[in-house]
């Protein structure tokens, strides 16, 4: 992580879980990281335990509403005056809406689309626009994605959630062709974790508290930090070696398996890795 130090990284939902996760781990490595939110009060907490602890990097918060593209590039132009630009851009925030395909709503459909599909797609493109203009090389953008963006569980409840989550299985392979084709070495990589211990299912289930803590007893979670861990590991990797994608997942407390079914885990690891 040595090259990374002192260099930007842009992560989205930085307020809370995951995104509070890896904003501190970058800090803690020495990273200028810019973290967006709308609550932006959480991250400016989070950036004062970060210098009172000492940490090498800084994290910047940002408020941002990723629904308004007017909001991102406002906040990618102020990147640009303030830091000169973004290095790494982690895709981490996203949303899920308990709405079935048969009689969901139209407007928590187009939500979940707009911050899990739409926002990752401006923010991707913006940061290698960024990237690009100052012959920036060895840039990474990392989509923190889902177990549901390559299989779809039988739960009424997320099936739109798990589309937007294919999207983002098929924008990654997207953008690593398109990176490629434009013959740069700036990376893309895809990490598909399993349920994680946030504040996602209580989101999920805001109104049925009994139903978000079943998610619990179901799967054993991993932790937040495991994704900041994962996302080291991605950055880390040296300047030939392409991550496309990690499936990260808990063992099970029964058997020792993870909660996907065999035949899939199977077809995964039979699938050809660049």
């Amino acid at each position: 992580m040595e090259r990374w130090r002192g260099r930007v990284a842009l992560v989205t939902g930085a307020s809370v879980g995951i995104g509070v996760a890896v904003a501190v781990e970058l800090v803690r490595l020495g990273m200028k990281v810019v973290g967006c939110a709308r609550d932006v009060g959480k991250i400016q907490k989070l950036a004062a335990e970060c210098q009172s602890a000492g940490h090498p990097g800084v994290l910047v918060p940002f408020k941002c509403d990723l629904t308004k593209e007017e909001e991102i590039l406002a906040m990618f132009a102020a990147i640009k005056e303030q830091h000169k630009g973004v290095d790494v851009c982690i895709n981490n925030a996203g949303l899920a809406h308990p709405e079935a395909l048969l009689n969901g709503k139209t407007s928590a459909w187009k939500n979940m689309w707009d911050v899990n599909v739409l926002a990752l797609c401006i923010c991707a493109r913006e940061a290698y626009q960024s990237m690009k203009e100052r012959n920036v090389d060895d840039g990474h953008i990392i989509n923190i994605n889902s177990v549901c963006g390559h299989q779809v569980f039988p739960n009424a409840d997320v099936h739109f959630y798990t589309c937007t989550k294919y999207a983002v299985t098929a924008l990654t392979e997207g953008l690593r062709q398109e990176l490629r084709a434009e013959n740069t070495h700036i990376r893309a990589t895809s990490i598909s974790p399993g349920f994680v211990k946030t504040e996602f299912a209580s989101r999920l289930y805001r109104d049925n508290s009994d139903k978000a803590a079943a998610i619990s007893t179901k799967y054993k979670p991993l932790e937040a930090k495991d994704l900041a861990s994962a996302i080291t590991y991605v950055l880390s990797a040296p300047p030939h070696v392409q991550i496309g994608e990690i499936l990260l997942e808990a063992m099970s407390r029964e058997d020792g398996y993870s909660p996907m079914d065999l035949k899939f885990l199977n077809n995964m690891c039979n699938c050809s890795h660049r």
